[in-house]
């Protein structure tokens, strides 16, 4: 599962952005996908659709959960400037073409991060 949106109007061979697809693609797009995040929780709000926001470990109550949701949303803003989408996407190029030495995680690594993580528990607030 994948918590993080994509950067919208990118394409895997380029490194720049150009002011189309810098203002239209990713600017305006990125602004309407969080007004219409915006506008789906407040449906939730009129529709006492709360069963999204029942989270099992960290929400008490489901619609205050989804009323500190949607307040959230409102203040939200996803655009970023276009000197770091594309240091971004220099970066991603840099790694696909091996021109950046990538170190890879081992399975002992792995294992004893998910040990020390495992005995972790939440504080309830």
């Amino acid at each position: 599962m994948t918590f993080s949106k994509p950067v919208l109007a990118t394409d895997k061979q380029k490194t720049t952005l150009n002011w189309w697809e810098y203002h239209i693609g990713h600017c305006w797009m990125t602004g309407w996908q969080t007004i219409g995040d915006a506008f789906r929780i407040w449906a939730d709000l009129m529709g006492s659709n709360y069963d999204n926001y029942a989270l099992p470990r960290t929400a008490k109550d489901p619609e205050a959960e989804c009323i500190e949701w949607f307040w959230a949303t409102l203040g939200e803003d996803e655009v970023y400037p276009k000197e770091f989408l594309e240091y971004l996407m220099q970066m991603s190029e840099d790694v696909r073409t091996g021109k950046v030495e990538t170190i890879p995680m081992d399975e002992d690594f792995m294992n004893r991060l998910k040990d020390l993580t495992d005995d972790v528990e939440l504080d309830d607030d």
